[in-house]
Order: C-alpha cells, then sequence, then structure tokens
C-alpha cells in the first residue's frame, strides 16, 4: 500500500493498481516490443502461466520518503534509439502516475533487457 495524506484525508492506494497503470504507460510507448520479468515473483508467475500475459510484468515500485521510485525491465524493437524511447517512457509513466494520484515520481528507472527483430 501506499499512502497519500492531504488536507482532506487518507487514501491508500495498492501497489497493484500502480503497477497495472505503469504497465499500460510504458507499453503503448513507441519502440516497446514488450516486457520482460523484473523479479524473481514475476519469473515464477510467468514460467507457471507462460500462456498468460500480464500487463504489470516488468514493473516494480519502490515507496520513498516523499513519493515514489519506478523499475522498469522492457524489450525494445531492433533499430530504434533506445535513448528516445527511454526519454519517452520516463516521461509518460511520471505523466500518467502523478495525474492519476497525485504522487510524486522522485525516480524512473528504465532497464532494457532484451532486443527483438522485427
Amino acid at each position: 500500500m501506499i499512502t497519500l495524506e492531504n488536507h482532506l484525508g487518507k487514501i491508500d492506494i495498492c501497489e497493484n493498481y500502480f503497477r497495472k497503470l505503469i504497465g499500460n504507460a510504458a507499453t503503448s510507448c513507441f519502440g516497446v516490443a514488450g516486457m520482460s520479468d523484473g523479479n524473481v515473483q514475476q519469473g515464477i508467475r510467468s514460467k507457471v502461466f507462460s500462456k498468460r500475459s500480464y500487463i504489470d510484468r516488468g514493473v516494480v515500485v519502490n515507496k520513498d520518503n516523499d513519493g515514489i521510485s519506478i523499475d522498469l525491465h522492457i524489450v525494445v524493437t531492433y533499430g530504434v534509439n533506445i535513448r528516445a524511447i527511454v526519454k519517452s517512457i520516463d516521461e509518460k509513466v511520471r505523466y500518467c502516475v502523478e495525474d492519476a494520484t497525485g504522487i510524486k515520481v522522485n525516480k524512473v528507472n528504465v532497464f532494457v533487457d532484451g532486443l527483438k527483430g522485427e
């Protein structure tokens, strides 16, 4: 749970919501071919349920003092500018999270785990 407090009260938002919101934002960016497993739990889930696809795959959300930090593990399309893709993902994820929840995104770490040919 990630807690947001303001003058109206206290709001608890589950991390699953963040992972799905961030996964949708990241996969909609140009050049992102898919997501790869971000931690051991996601790796086990991918092996056990290999026929299913999860939108929150490759997304790890950590709570900081005054906001959150996000780790993304992506697979990019071969031949595209990785620097431009990472910048696009960073901006889109920050905007989506801050617009939807009002919680500050301190850091977005994008890890390129692979390339996919066309």
